[in-house]
């Protein structure tokens, strides 16, 4: 059984698992509407105590809505996490903190970390399994924008070699990101920091950049970034620029290991995916290095944030089911509202299904059209969600509701419209002649 489940497609799978929770509501349905016309009435109902049951149908949406946007989100930060994660096959800093070091070289945020010195840099240049090792160099911005030295083989790489404009090709030419606030043709002059620490300092470097190319949008922080030569940002700061005083003029690898002022982390591709491995533990056994892959601390990340989501679900299942209870309990209280009603069918004969027949129709209605409407909630809450964390932290985030937020959903008006009964079931026992008298 196990292997026939394992073998069936995943949207097959997902449709199975969606029917199962909707099936009860169908069954329900079937069995007390079958052979009665009690559209009509319940429509009346819909319409008598339209204000009510708008109220009722805006919570439903607001709770299911808020629930499916955070799991929504979740994955969505997830899978624009793994994807800025992408071009950066393997990373290799000094020993240290592996998430510090992914977060300072992938996602460029601020960190105080060591240096490689040049011969690291040459021996793992020169191996013959490498076919790009392209060294970092952090520490100034302009205006909100980190400056990344590196090589233009490495640009092309982050780009697919899809630059707009061009490559530098002398020491003070750069190339922008997507999103950073400069145009080809434009000059700037960089400053010692990256963000706060800028502002406060506000000293800036005796450079002047022209802008040249323009990368495609990465859905990285590299998208605010600025990239210039490596050899511009170790020259403005007083140091070598990494190759020898006859080659000054030369950028890009080879460099010259006595001319070369260290680098936080090289960047690394191998000719091979698998050569990866190889690499990482070659460079690892190193006392001087740290080897690893970015793509294994995001999913040691994961895991953490698998827990949460676990918990998120579990929360958000319980929150809706504390709403459904309100619900009903309010179902309850408003079923006495056309207690009258009820008692004159029950007068003129009609049977006891017809009536629970109505009341759980009523109640149907304002359940599955809270639901309906809280998944599009869902969604325009995930894009606005979405849309800030790009905005906060440069990772491209696209939330979109999946399977599992609509089989939530199909699981909350499941076990909701079950409970729904219980309103059914109360007009019946409901005095008849008490409330014709009323």
């Amino acid at each position: 059984m196990r292997d026939l489940w394992d073998g069936l497609p995943i949207v097959a799978q997902e449709m199975l698992l969606l029917g199962a929770w909707l099936l009860p509501i169908l069954l329900i349905g079937a069995a007390l509407l079958y052979g009665f016309a009690a559209t009509r009435l319940i429509r009346a109902m819909l319409w008598r105590f339209r204000w009510a049951n708008l109220t009722f149908v805006i919570l439903i949406a607001v709770a299911v809505g808020m629930g499916s946007a955070l799991i929504a989100q979740e994955r969505g930060l997830r899978q624009g996490s793994a994807k800025a994660a992408d071009k950066f096959d393997l990373l290799v800093t000094p020993p240290g903190s592996e998430m510090t070091m992914m977060l300072a070289a992938v996602y460029l945020q601020p960190s105080d970390v060591g240096l490689l010195d040049g011969p690291t840099y040459q021996q793992i240049a020169r191996h013959e399994r490498v076919e790009i090792a392209a060294p970092l160099a952090f520490g100034d911005s302009y205006q909100r924008s980190p400056i990344v030295g590196t090589t233009a083989e490495f640009t092309r790489h982050l780009t697919d070699d899809s630059v707009e404009g061009r490559l530098w090709e002398t020491t003070y030419e750069a190339v922008v990101g997507a999103a950073a606030e400069l145009a080809i043709g434009d000059t700037f002059q960089p400053s010692h920091g990256v963000g706060e620490e800028a502002g406060l300092e506000a000293d800036s470097h005796d450079a002047h950049f022209e802008v040249v190319g323009r990368m495609p949008r990465t859905g990285s922080p590299w998208d605010r970034a600025i990239l210039v030569p490596v050899e511009a940002v170790w020259e403005v700061h007083g140091l070598a620029n990494g190759h020898a005083p006859e080659r000054r003029d030369q950028l890009g690898p080879p460099f010259d290991a006595d001319y070369f002022p260290g680098t936080p982390a090289i960047i690394v591709k191998a000719e091979e995916l698998w050569a990866n491995y190889a690499l990482r533990s070659e460079f690892s056994r190193n006392e001087n290095t740290m080897a690893f892959f970015p793509a294994t601390v995001l999913t040691d990340l994961y895991r953490v944030m698998g827990d949460v989501r676990q918990a998120m679900s579990i929360t958000t299942l319980v929150t809706q089911m504390l709403v459904a209870a309100s619900v009903l309990l309010a179902l309850l209280i408003l079923s006495r509202l056309f207690a009258r009603q009820m008692a004159l069918l029950r007068a003129l004969g009609a049977p006891n299904r017809f009536l629970m027949a109505v009341v759980w129709g009523y109640c149907a209605v304002l359940i599955l059209g809270g639901t309906l409407l809280g998944l599009g909630v869902g969604q325009g809450a995930a894009s606005v969600l979405s849309a800030l964390i790009t905005q906060r932290t440069d990772i491209l985030v696209e939330a979109r509701l999946g399977w599992q937020e609509i089989r939530l959903a199909a699981a909350f008006a499941g076990i909701t419209l079950a409970l729904a009964m219980l309103p059914a079931l109360a007009v019946l026992r409901q005095p008849t002649v008490t409330h014709l008298r009323s």
